[in-house]
């Protein structure tokens, strides 16, 4: 298949290209720039997108998007400009892109978004599946209206799968990138009481489960998380065995909130309880099931 990836430069951008490469695919990764730079595709901060570009392509990933968590301390903070930025960075450069593909003389067969699981708010130890309703808050609010305008590519007739993803476990990014420093020098720390449920998924599995929704008739909304979400003390105590540091620190809420403001709660205090019914309903096999096992493999590579 030829298929193009947005967001290609970041975290699972990156690793899903290497991933397709390697199971025969030709991948397009397409490249952000102004209109002057004959090589740029489109440049969502703008809304301009290249006249025919990814024109002819059997498939799109559209994994764009500003991180939610910040990329630097300086803008790890939900002030208002921070909430545009993610909100334009997503809802507007979907709709810009879907709106796109849609009029092209030949479109893709197949569209395959990213979403998140924010969609579900705090639910406590509720068991979460694609049937659930939304919750609460600016990233309930955000993933709502994101995943509307990627469903709009199914009316154009373009197959389309939308994946809300958990916390990544990568060795170099995502949730990682933040805990692994401190719980190497035996500080690991669960957010608050540590109730609250993490839902994750290994990298590996997560692009796994993109080229399943890309090779499969598979489409609508699918859960992109492990079969097994923990708590975040019990995360906390797995990440301790892994790196065979002690993990008994608590962080309180007024110590997160302090630092991040307002999303501390959404981010670190909150928790979802998800279940990836659909894609296991659909047969889609994990290699990482359990949150000790990924752990391990993630931390073993160099």
């Amino acid at each position: 298949m030829r298929i193009a990836i947005t967001g290609a430069t970041g975290l699972v951008g990156s690793a899903l290209a290497g991933y397709l490469e390697g199971q025969g695919h030709e991948v397009y990764r397409a490249r952000r720039g102004t209109s002057d730079d004959r090589l740029a595709d489109w440049n969502p901060a703008v809304g301009w997108i290249r006249s025919g570009a990814l024109d002819g392509m059997d498939a799109v990933v559209h994994l764009a998007g500003a991180p939610i968590g910040g990329d630097s301390l300086r803008n790890i903070r939900w002030t208002r400009a921070r909430r545009e930025l993610l909100r334009a960075s997503r809802v507007d450069a979907t709709r810009l892109l879907v709106d796109h593909l849609a009029a092209l003389p030949h479109p893709p067969r197949t569209f395959v978004a990213a979403s998140a699981i924010g969609y579900y708010g705090d639910r406590g130890d509720e068991a979460l599946t694609e049937l659930s309703p939304p919750g609460a808050g600016f990233l309930s609010t955000l993933a709502r209206d994101w995943e509307r305008e990627s469903l709009r590519a199914s009316e154009a007739g373009i197959r389309t799968a939308v994946l809300r993803t958990g916390h990544v476990l990568a060795r170099d990014g995502g949730l990682l990138a933040r805990l692994l420093p401190t719980a190497r020098l035996g500080l690991g720390a669960r957010f608050g009481d540590g109730r609250q449920y993490l839902s994750w998924i290994a990298i590996d599995d997560l692009v796994r489960a993109v080229e399943f929704a890309l090779t499969t008739e598979i489409e609508g909304i699918l859960n992109a998380t492990a079969p097994n979400p923990v708590t975040n003390a019990a995360f906390t105590r797995a990440l301790g065995r892994a790196l065979h540091r002690p993990a008994v620190l608590a962080v309180p809420p007024f110590a997160l909130r302090a630092f991040l403001g307002p999303a501390a709660d959404e981010l670190l205090l909150w928790g979802q309880r998800v279940l990836p019914a659909r894609l296991l309903a659909a047969g889609f096999e994990y290699e990482h099931a359990d949150v000790d096992s990924a752990l391990r493999v993630v931390l073993a590579r160099q």
